[in-house]
């Protein structure tokens, strides 16, 4: 049996690729050279002894490697999430439709669950695997087959139950890329500590612009990083909770709309 590749799997690899491509292309044309141009000026006034403000150029603090691979990481987690909430909101979508049309005041029998369980059947294909479509028709089929609603009510609840393990399990990718972008900020710490050290007998000579560059690479590179972090951090919540809302108000949706008119003679 042949088996396919997963759309979101492609989707996320594609987003990863084009990250780098633009996130490399932005630095490569922008913002290094604008960096070197603002360092190599400061070096000159440096070396003729002028007295000067160094600048916090936006382009000097995210110009080194580390900071490139966070802001790539951060795309592509974007994207990730944009992608999952984009899911979402279709899902979400379906729950303002009267998918089961039960009447004010009638009934559903066991023997009735062919009827309502056709307009959820004729749904566009894209949609069968959607939350509440599957809810309902669980719920409809438990019914049909057990013909005791208290059942009905676990088996929406237990599915409503699967789908936020599956949601949040989902999210693992999006909580490693918010873990990684610390950690590569921390690299560059190292990194800076490490080149400063290196220079430290330049700077008993009375040379400290090594030194001072070195530590800028390396507290450069943890400001992006934390700053980055929160941000990805919030959209992680942020989706979290759409997600959760839409397993909430799936499960309101068939006990209010389905189970509550459930009757067995």
């Amino acid at each position: 049996m042949k088996r396919t590749i997963p759309f979101e799997i492609i989707y996320q690899t594609i987003a990863l690729l084009v990250a780098v491509v633009f996130v490399h292309l932005v630095y490569v044309t922008v913002i290094r050279p604008n960096a070197d141009a603002i360092l190599t000026a400061q070096a000159e006034k440096s070396a003729r002894g002028e007295v000067f403000v160094q600048d916090r150029s936006i382009y000097v603090i995210v110009r080194d490697y580390e900071q490139e691979s966070c802001f790539i990481l951060m795309f592509w987690a974007m994207a990730i999430m944009g992608f999952k909430a984009r899911g979402a909101l279709r899902e979400r979508a379906l729950l303002q439709k009267d998918l089961v049309k039960v009447s004010h005041g009638l009934s559903v029998l066991p023997e009735d669950t062919r009827e309502y369980i056709r307009p959820i059947q004729a749904l566009p294909e894209e949609s069968h695997s959607y939350l509440l479509p599957r809810a309902l028709t669980i719920a409809l089929q438990r019914f049909a087959s057990t013909k005791n609603i208290q059942n009905v009510s676990d088996s929406v609840k237990s599915i409503c139950d699967t789908e936020t393990d599956r949601l949040d399990s989902e999210l693992s990718m999006v909580r490693y890329i918010a873990w990684a972008i610390p950690s590569i900020g921390f690299i560059g710490t190292v990194r800076g500590i490490g080149d400063a050290l290196g220079q430290a007998y330049k700077a008993v000579q009375g040379d400290i612009a090594g030194v001072t560059e070195s530590l800028g690479v390396a507290f450069n590179s943890t400001l992006v990083a934390l700053v980055i972090s929160i941000i990805i951090m919030f959209l992680v919540h942020q989706l979290q909770l759409i997600q959760e809302r839409l397993v909430l108000e799936t499960q309101v949706y068939c006990d209010q709309r389905l189970i509550n008119h459930m009757q067995v003679r």
